[in-house]
């Protein structure tokens, strides 16, 4: 038995059980499109004259990664780019393949190849196979032995080894459109041979819509929420389905929202929280928020991340924004969820409206870059505590000078290692509260200034 399997067993079959098979394939399957023509969406990839349109076109596709969301096409596209270019199409597994049997496919594959035919295999979620599997196929690609089409969600620099990376174009892949949805939607309606034309439905345009809608660019989500409303409604006394918004609500229940707490998603949506909150955006700050805490995150990482923003971007321009972030943690902790994460939302909010400053975090990390760079003096013999009698002899703590004691509460006393005599390394802002904290520097080395003189 050929381990090799058609695109679609059933498709040349005419007989009464394949027909009855097709009919009990899901509607996504049963409308999967077989042309270029038919495929929706990527118009950037496969519009007229694009590169992967010509190459399909001109039977000369190379081992390439299909990067995009769910239910964007790569499967299909996948499909298209074998029948067009007359292939074996071998999908592979990358769950349940091991090394074993990547090597008895290649083989097969190969002696294929010998027999004057190409073989393409489709690997689904490639970000699965770890780097012992992945290695399995470098020496047949290389060879030419197969045509390897990788299909993942994830971002292929991350979970793709190197020398298979280099050996593959990379082609993003897009979510589909709402409006592009619902005209898939629309032809599986009228389709009457593989579609659901001839279920006599009535179906309100702004119910279509919503599914497209609810789909979130997935179009086997859409394909799959049409099936399951018309299936859940009963025709009436005249045999017609008709599909409300009410059906449509009780079917759907909630939307699961796209999102891996480990993967590429996870890091996007925290950034444009972040740089929402930066911005002083607050509108962004509570959607992406929302995003993650509906999605399922773990709220202790959000406010993690509130209060790195509250040090980084807000710092001592509202220095209450530190503290209203910590008791927003502590809120959402003696809450918990839903409830808590109105707590962090009140956070995300004020971080995005309070004045900006980052003028510590420099600061700091110019500390950190002269540490790396700099000698590492010992601490100036004035700041020593002298504990000891041996210590005062030896210099500790003299010429110290008792702040309290001095005028204005300010010595003249140069508290940094001599290299680094008159560093400034916080440099605050005229926003919010830095800008009195900046009248308040500018006054303390007016009075330092001042003492030197006298002492001159």
């Amino acid at each position: 038995m050929s381990l090799f399997r058609n695109l679609d067993p059933l498709a040349e079959d005419s007989s009464p059980d394949a027909i009855a098979a097709r009919a009990a394939q899901p509607l996504a399957e049963r409308l999967r499109p077989e042309t270029l023509d038919d495929f929706a969406g990527q118009e950037h990839l496969l519009g007229p004259g694009k590169p992967l349109r010509v190459q399909i076109e001109r039977d000369a596709v190379q081992s390439m990664i299909l990067w995009g969301p769910p239910g964007c096409g790569k499967t299909t596209l996948a499909r298209i780019i074998a029948r067009m270019t007359r292939s074996d199409f071998l999908p592979f597994s990358a769950v349940l393949a091991g090394i074993k049997e990547i090597k008895l496919v290649m083989k097969h594959a190969e002696s294929a190849r010998h027999g004057g035919r190409r073989t393409i295999v489709f690997i689904d979620e490639v970000h699965r196979f770890n780097k012992a599997q992945q290695d399995a196929f470098l020496p047949y690609v290389e060879q030419g032995s197969v045509v390897l089409i990788g299909a993942t969600t994830e971002n292929p620099s991350f979970e793709v080894i190197p020398p298979l990376l280099s050996r593959a174009r990379v082609y993003r892949l897009e979510a589909l459109g709402a409006a592009q949805i619902a005209a898939l939607l629309r032809r599986a309606l009228d389709d009457k041979e593989r579609g659901l034309g001839q279920a006599n439905i009535e179906i309100p345009v702004e119910v279509v819509e919503r599914i497209a809608a609810f789909a979130n660019g997935d179009a086997r989500a859409a394909y799959n929420a049409l099936e399951a409303v018309v299936a859940g409604t009963t025709p009436d006394e005249n045999g017609k389905r008709v599909i409300t918004a009410q059906a449509l609500d009780s079917t759907l229940q909630k939307r699961a929202l796209l999102y891996d707490k480990a993967g590429e998603e996870h890091f996007n949506i925290i950034s444009a929280l972040h740089k929402s909150v930066r911005n002083s955006d607050p509108d962004a700050a509570l959607y992406w928020l929302g995003r993650m805490l509906e999605a399922g995150e773990d709220p202790l990482y959000v406010e993690r991340r509130l209060v790195r923003m509250a040090s980084e971007d807000i710092g001592l321009a509202d220095p209450g924004a530190l503290a209203l972030t910590i008791a927003a943690m502590q809120a959402a902790h003696f809450l918990g969820p839903p409830e808590g994460n109105l707590a962090l939302a009140e956070a995300a909010v004020y971080l995005a409206i309070a004045p900006k400053s980052n003028a510590v975090y420099l600061g700091y990390g110019q500390v950190c870059e002269d540490l790396q760079e700099q000698q590492a003096e010992p601490v100036p013999m004035h700041l020593r505590n002298a504990v000891t009698g041996m210590m005062r002899e030896f210099g500790y703590g003299q010429g110290y000078q008792y702040a309290h004691d001095a005028e204005g509460k300010v010595a003249d006393m140069e508290c940094l290692p001599e290299s680094l005599r008159g560093r400034r390394y916080y440099l605050p802002t005229a926003e919010g509260r830095e800008a009195r904290i900046r009248e308040r520097l500018e006054e303390i080395r007016r009075m330092k200034s001042a003492k030197r003189k006298e002492k001159t």
